[in-house]
């Protein structure tokens, strides 16, 4: 049992991290036509700039990166972003695989943190209890700063502004709507 609960620990810090990969990969991505690129110095220690992208780029990009790095998991899983973020795994259990689905409603708030909420987890087709799933992981596993779960309004907070990226390159979410396809980041890089 405590093997479950551990392997579904590792899927949603899996889906954390991917969404941190998503924004770095987002800064190295070209932004072509689409892209819009506003320069702007708000306190005259950064310089912002916007990049958008869709569900089509991010979904090849994400999956790409688990096809890479995750290629030796015990675990196999994939991302896909459709009207919200969903998680598919299978998961050995004796000599059977067994589906896992996690979904999340994504929400870029003002002040540019995300926040994900959980909408639904299930394994095979038993669906499991939302806050009883985070609450165990919140008070058993330490999370990375500025990940904060909250496991009675079952959702996940990403404070951007606290995930550590090279250069003191800080990340606010502007938009994340994946029901219109619109998903915009504020890169912020500091000058001095």
């Amino acid at each position: 049992m405590k093997n479950k609960w551990k392997r579904g620990f590792f899927l949603l810090l899996g889906l954390n991290g991917l969404i941190v990969i998503i924004l770095l990969t987002l800064i190295m991505i070209p932004a072509g036509e689409k892209g819009k690129i506003q320069q702007n110095i708000p306190d005259n220690e950064s310089v912002s700039f916007e990049v958008k992208s869709n569900k089509a780029d991010l979904n090849r990009l994400i999956n790409q990166y688990i096809k890479k790095e995750a290629a030796d998991s015990p675990i196999e899983y994939s991302v896909r972003l459709e009207d919200e973020v969903e998680l598919y795994g299978t998961l050995p259990f004796f000599s059977q695989e067994v589906d896992l689905k996690l979904t999340f409603e994504p929400e870029a708030l003002d002040n540019g943190d995300l926040v994900l909420k959980q909408k639904s987890i299930s394994v095979g087709s038993l669906p499991l209890p939302v806050s009883y799933v985070l609450k165990f992981i919140k008070e058993n596993y330490k999370l990375p700063k500025g990940v904060d779960i909250q496991p009675n309004d079952k959702l996940i907070y990403v404070e951007m502004k606290q995930l550590k990226l090279k250069s003191d390159v800080k990340i606010k979410a502007n938009r994340f709507d994946l029901l219109k396809d619109d998903i915009a980041f504020t890169i912020l890089v500091p000058v001095e």
